[in-house]
């Protein structure tokens, strides 16, 4: 499939994404979508596979002076997960960041409890759980939510149990990102690999910020759409 960028909207990013996940015919198919970005991406992919729809929520751990410059990630059900580059270059250790990796992990809790009112993901064991965002930068979140997955399904499986597989989906992507994954999941869907990569937003043309309420009403149709 040939891409043309910019994307229009997340939402045409998902359904050209969809149409190459559904060629892959995975079995028993569960997405899960980093918020907020990457739930209208996630949603056309859920339609396509006949799967349910959920989140898999991540924090960013900024440094604590600039909170904006990301030094690691946090996902639900797992731990700390820092850039071990970036903390020689800023001349950090991961022990200096335990107050903002606290910080983060309470507002990862409190995102839940809005986007899942507490209740806990689906089993991950013996699914094919596809991790979708709305593009990939450093990599730091999305490494952070595939090292989570696979923790929670090591641990939720049963002995002899085919263990299922994880594939990162999202529509474009730094390419040495692409390759410094390699390895963390079974499988990586990229629409798109530019040359040029400074930021996720400017391969889109509309890139709106998303709200809790507009993460809510998106997920609303997909939870549970299948099993």
């Amino acid at each position: 499939m040939e891409i043309a960028l910019p994307f229009v909207d997340r939402e045409e990013a998902g359904e050209l994404l969809a149409e190459v996940l559904a060629g892959l015919r995975l079995p028993r198919p569960l997405v899960l979508a980093l918020p907020r970005g990457g739930v209208p991406v996630a949603v056309p992919i859920g339609a396509a596979l006949d799967a349910p729809v959920d989140v898999l929520v991540t924090r960013k751990i900024g440094h604590p002076a600039q909170p904006e410059l990301g030094l690691g990630a946090i996902a639900e059900g797992g731990e700390p997960v820092f850039d071990e580059n970036m903390l020689r270059a800023v001349g950090l250790k991961a022990a200096d960041l335990a107050a903002v990796a606290e910080r983060e992990r309470r507002e990862l809790a409190r995102r839940v409890e809005v986007y899942r009112g507490g209740r806990a993901l689906p089993r991950l064991a013996g699914r094919a759980v596809v991790v979708v965002d709305d593009g990939l930068a450093t990599g730091g979140t999305a490494r952070a939510a595939l090292r989570a997955v696979r923790a929670m399904r090591a641990g939720q499986r049963e002995p002899g149990e085919d263990p299922g597989t994880v594939t990162l989906a999202v529509p474009v992507a730094a390419r040495q990102t692409v390759r410094a994954l390699t390895g963390e999941a079974d499988g990586l869907v990229v629409l798109a690999q530019p040359a040029v990569f400074r930021a996720v937003g400017q391969h889109y043309l509309s890139f709106d910020q998303l709200t809790d309420a507009d993460v809510l009403a998106l997920l609303a149709g997909r939870r549970g759409a299948s099993g």
